[in-house]
Order: structure tokens, then sequence, then C-alpha cells
């Protein structure tokens, strides 16, 4: 994959609609702060929240900040926005987290509950840091979560039920692998999404998360000091291909092309 300039990276993420006017409308964005600050664990994604985030205007601020959506309460339905200018700031944050991770050949897990989109996305980063020296997390067989299965594919851990893998919010698949792994396999670094990121950080290990814009957690998260970082993207966009630039400018960025 060639790559491409900031401003390039721009462009694609708004024509591709990773960022910019965004899939996802404002109805369920605001459905979602809602029932977060109403304490929904389920849109805490893994993160203990406590009463800290009681009002959804304060989600929508850190939204609006960090992710780039409207700011405007009023604006009740139709399209809402991701920033790309947010999103390559975020991509160049998690570059910077693995250099570090490079530079001191630490262990790193990778995992998402987006198998349909995000798989390759991780799996080109760990063959990355793997090329440099450093130890890619080989989860431990059968572990079940949430009736079903954790799995690996490709270095990333996903979770299958039925034969099939599945799109999940979740926190407990990776309390099931940390749990497994022990104090004595615990990693330096998980770089994921959803609850998979989430619950990482909130058990104190370094965490890099990917976010739609209708999951304002992560975003709390890491102004909380929670979460290493959180980049705001669609994460589920029509071909998973779209996000192969953002992939090559991450890995250039952080000094790990070629």
């Amino acid at each position: 994959m060639p790559i491409i300039s900031r401003p390039a990276l721009v462009e694609h993420l708004v024509r591709t609609r990773i960022a910019g006017d965004v899939a996802t409308p404002r109805d369920n964005n605001l459905s979602h702060y809602r029932k977060l600050a109403n304490g929904d664990r389920h849109y805490w994604l893994g993160l203990e929240l406590g009463d800290r985030w009681t009002d959804e205007q304060d989600v929508l601020a850190v939204m609006a900040e960090r992710c780039g959506v409207v700011d405007d309460p009023a604006h009740r339905v139709g399209q809402d926005t991701i920033d790309p200018e947010l999103t390559v700031d975020g991509l160049d944050r998690m570059a910077a987290r693995l250099r570090k991770a490079a530079a001191g050949r630490e262990r790193v897990l990778f995992a998402t509950g987006h198998p349909g989109s995000l798989i390759d996305v991780h799996s080109r980063v760990a063959a990355a840091l793997r090329a440099q020296g450093c130890d890619v997390v080989r989860i431990p067989g059968g572990l079940v979560a949430d009736e079903g299965y954790v799995v690996q594919f490709a270095d990333v851990a996903v979770f299958e039920r039925g034969a099939s893998l599945w799109h999940t919010h979740s926190p407990e698949p990776m309390n099931a692998i940390l749990d497994a792994l022990g104090e004595a396999g615990r990693p330096d670094l998980v770089i994921a999404d959803h609850g998979w990121a989430g619950r990482a950080g909130q058990r104190g290990i370094d965490s890099v998360g990917y976010a739609d814009c209708n999951d304002p957690a992560l975003f709390i998260g890491e102004a909380e000091g929670t979460m290493q970082v959180t980049i705001p993207l669609d994460d589920h966009v029509l071909d998973p291909r779209f996000y192969e630039p953002l992939t090559a400018y991450t890995l250039e960025t952080a000094g790990l092309a070629g």
C-alpha cells in the first residue's frame, strides 16, 4: 500500500466515509450518549465510569471535542460527523505509542469486536511490530465468554459463536484472555476496540482503541486517562480495504513501514 500524505489521507477518509459525514445517524449517537449517562453498562465498553458522567450533555461535549460530532444539543436527527483531522491526530498519537512498543520490544495483544472490518487493520500492525522484535501475544486455547469462544486469527483475538465471528461490544472476552494469561503473561500494550480496549485500559494496561461516534465510552476513557489513545472513525464502512491507507499512514508515521 503506497504511503499517502496527511492531506491525502484526510481526503480519503471523507470520500470513503470513515470520517466526515458518516453513516451513523445523529439520533443513534444521542441515544447511546443518553444510555451511557443513564448507567447502562453495555455502553461503558468495559470501563468503570461511576457517577461521573450522568449528564448526556457532558458526554456530547466530550464527543464534540474528541470525535468531531456536531456540538449543538438542538441537532437531534439527521446527519452527524467525525472530524477527519481528529482521526489523523489519533493515528499520530497511536504511532507514537507504537514507536515506544517497538523500541522496548514490548508484549502486545491485538483484539477486535469488529472482525468484519478491522481484523486486517490489527493484523498488519501486529506483523509490523513482530518484525521489530515485539512479542505478539498468542492467547491460550479453550477460552469461553458470553456463551461463545475467544479465539485468534491472524494474531487478532475475536469472539466466535456457532462457527461465526461475532460483532461484540462486551468486555468479557478480554477478561477471559487477561485472566488466563495471569500476571506473568500480562501484555504491555493492547490495541483493540469496543469492550476489548476499554476493559484492558480499566485493568491498568496501556490501551489504544478505535471508536465510532456512537461509542462514547472510549473517548471518555482517554479524557480521564484510562485509555492511552482513542481514534475516532466509522468502524464498519462498505469495504474493509478502505482502511488500508489509514494503516499504511500509521505504520509509516511510527517508523514501522517496510
